[in-house]
């Protein structure tokens, strides 16, 4: 799975890769998070960073806190089941990174956590879904994935979500799933392609180019987000 990421790539680099806009000011992120709004590239406004909810929410659901649970989609069957199958048909996304994060287990029993990354450190896009939920007149009141608060129409919640798929060689001896990585070339595709035409992006990066080194424990906490978490320490 994918459940943690970095991007810290310089702001003007980002929108110069992307050909894409800030909607708020871009931040140096080292932890990003399920639940936290990050910038993604959608197939509505290619032009644009838009701040999304990590934890994909599908239109017809009766509680956002079932993005909580929606966090990555399976390549294999992203077209086929009901939370994915919408937005995989019509709502497809870019989510920008520089690094991912694994975890896999020690001789001691523990987990450490490992960053992947290009050895230049160089962004690149993984391959997502997004949706856009609008709360029901009975759920006025309702928060951002089920907090409560005063009473007062609601704006929608976008969301997003990771898709992951079998891992490559490199990845394989941290995790057995990775996230879909696109080289450059295939991202106006995944964007803007039929539905027939992308499944095939959905395969294992080659691992050329790409490293993992072990990194700090405190990644494990969304609660830190600093430069120390990509450096690399003695596993």
């Amino acid at each position: 799975m994918c459940g943690r990421y970095s991007l810290f790539t310089p702001s003007e680099d980002l929108r110069e890769r992307f050909g894409a806009e800030p909607t708020r000011p871009l931040e140096a992120r080292y932890n990003c998070a399920p639940g936290q709004e990050l910038p993604v590239v959608t197939n509505e406004a290619p032009d644009e960073f838009r701040f999304l909810k990590w934890g994909l929410v599908p239109s017809w659901a009766d509680d956002p806190k079932v993005g909580n649970d929606r966090i990555n989609a399976r390549a294999e069957t992203v077209d086929q089941k009901r939370s994915f199958a919408d937005a995989y048909e019509v709502r497809r996304c870019l989510v920008p990174a520089d690094g991912f994060y694994e975890w896999t287990k020690t001789a001691s029993g523990s987990k450490q956590p490992y960053r992947v990354a290009f050895e230049d450190d160089r962004p690149f896009a993984m391959a997502g879904l997004w949706e856009r939920w609008m709360p029901s007149t009975k759920q006025t009141g309702l928060g951002d994935f089920g907090s409560r608060g005063p009473s007062r129409e609601q704006e929608p919640l976008e969301t997003f979500t990771i898709i992951t798929t079998e891992p490559n060689d490199l990845i394989s001896e941290l995790h057995n799933r990775m996230a879909v990585v696109l080289a450059p070339d295939e991202e106006e595709l995944w964007l803007h392609g039929e539905p027939s035409e992308v499944k095939s992006l959905l395969d294992p990066y080659p691992d050329e180019g790409l490293t993992a080194y072990p990194v700090s424990r405190r990644v494990n906490s969304p609660a830190n987000d600093g430069p120390d978490l990509v450096e690399p320490v003695k596993s």
